[in-house]
């Protein structure tokens, strides 16, 4: 028998897009736009964030390549065998080709069937592996290799109304995540178990709030003690003990899209080296808050917060930029690296952009308060301002726990 490379599979019927068919009309109609612009006859996506952006399909890779194919005149999903009919129920596009395991080559025999031929292609050069950008030189000989990553990231850093409204679900579902951390919160509790409940409480409230949405990728990281010294350190089983720093991190997320917040705790007690370190970093969180706005230059909100620290001493301890972009998969496969407070960082906020504000210092074993403090929130910017739309109480007033 001879096996396929390549088939179609239709099985059952198309389930509910979070988002409008107007709403992916106005992403494509954008990038065909610049594509024009730039006569770039098609548009080959290969990243998780594009992807899902311009078709509402989120895959899981296992190996396997994904991509999506946007010409002037329609897209075209390529997707894996192993996956069923589960792309094509959740994407939307014009057309699929799915491509099978029997041949290693295959995803590419499936990328030529969906784009036969093309002279000046966009790639996403910072999604590319060395081997695929020689894959597709040979099965594009006669073509211009052309990187689009930024431009396209650029257009993702403004969202629309529908986008909006979704993250700001994701901003509440968050503060669920928040609230049922703190309910979990004991003496002796391990942080998987605080973590476990938090991100148990966010899952039921996507599926309430979104009952045709897939539930994947929603987790709490929860860290205590020296764990706190890093922003991504994951769950262990160390246990709690009250008087030691807490770092409380929750990630809803709703077909592909990240929220968080992150707020600094203390259980029963908070020692007095540790409560000045802790104030002092809400002193420049709120700091953060108030200069979001649209005008704003990236580069020089991150510069004002320096100075802060650098009243207090602690600007050696700053530990990452104080915030960046949210929309789609931020947090997790990858983020809008065009949009974020450093220093070399010359963005100009515009209305529409969607924000973080989260400074961290990290003082290392040894030192009073020694441990990690953080507070982070998310900002919508519009035309007058930015509004906070994660609402969970943060600082010493109100985060230790059990006094």
């Amino acid at each position: 028998m001879q096996m396929p490379q390549t088939l179609e599979l239709h099985n059952g019927d198309k389930a509910p897009a979070t988002f409008s068919p107007k709403e992916y009309a106005r992403r494509l109609g954008a990038l065909r736009a610049y594509m024009a612009q730039q006569d770039i006859d098609a548009a080959l996506f290969t990243s998780y964030h594009n992807i899902n952006y311009y078709a509402g399909f989120l895959y899981c890779s296992f190996g396997r390549q994904y991509a999506l194919v946007v010409t002037q005149e329609h897209s075209v999903l390529i997707s894996a065998n192993i996956d069923g009919g589960q792309p094509g129920r959740r994407a939307t596009c014009d057309a699929q080709v799915i491509y099978t395991d029997w041949q290693r080559g295959n995803f590419f025999v499936a990328v030529k069937q969906a784009l036969p031929r093309a002279s000046r292609l966009g790639l996403e050069f910072d999604h590319l592996t060395l081997p695929n950008h020689r894959a597709f030189a040979e099965l594009y000989p006669q073509a211009q290799l052309l990187d689009i990553a930024a431009p396209c990231m650029n257009l993702r850093m403004l969202k629309s109304a529908e986008e909006q409204a979704l993250i700001r679900q994701g901003a509440r579902i968050a503060d669920i995540g928040g609230a049922a951390a703190i309910e979990a919160l004991h003496d002796h509790v391990p942080e998987y178990e605080v973590a476990g409940h938090a991100t148990q409480a966010m899952v039921r409230a996507i599926a309430e709030a979104f009952p045709g949405a897939e539930l994947m990728d929603t987790w709490t990281w929860f860290q205590s003690g020296l764990n706190t010294d890093g922003a991504h350190n994951p769950l262990t089983s160390r246990r709690v003990s009250p008087g030691e720093v807490l770092s409380l991190n929750c990630f809803p997320m709703i077909a592909g899209y990240y929220t968080a917040l992150e707020r600094t705790l203390f259980l029963g007690h908070c020692p007095d080296a540790c409560l000045r370190l802790w104030e002092i970093n809400v002193q420049v969180h709120e700091a953060g808050l108030q200069l979001v706005k649209p005008g704003a230059r990236c580069s020089d909100i991150a510069r004002q917060l320096n100075a802060l620290y650098l009243e207090h001493d602690l600007l050696q301890y700053r530990t990452f930029g104080y915030g960046h972009s949210f929309g789609i998969l931020n947090h997790y496969y990858g983020r809008e690296t065009g949009l974020e407070f450093r220093e070399d960082v010359e963005t100009i906020l515009e209305p529409g952009m969607v924000v973080s504000i989260e400074p961290m210092i990290r003082l290392p074993e040894g030192l009073p308060g020694a441990g990690g403090y953080r507070g982070h929130d998310i900002l919508i910017v519009d035309e007058h301002g930015a509004c906070k739309i994660t609402g969970l109480a943060y600082g010493a007033r109100d985060k230790i726990i059990g006094s």
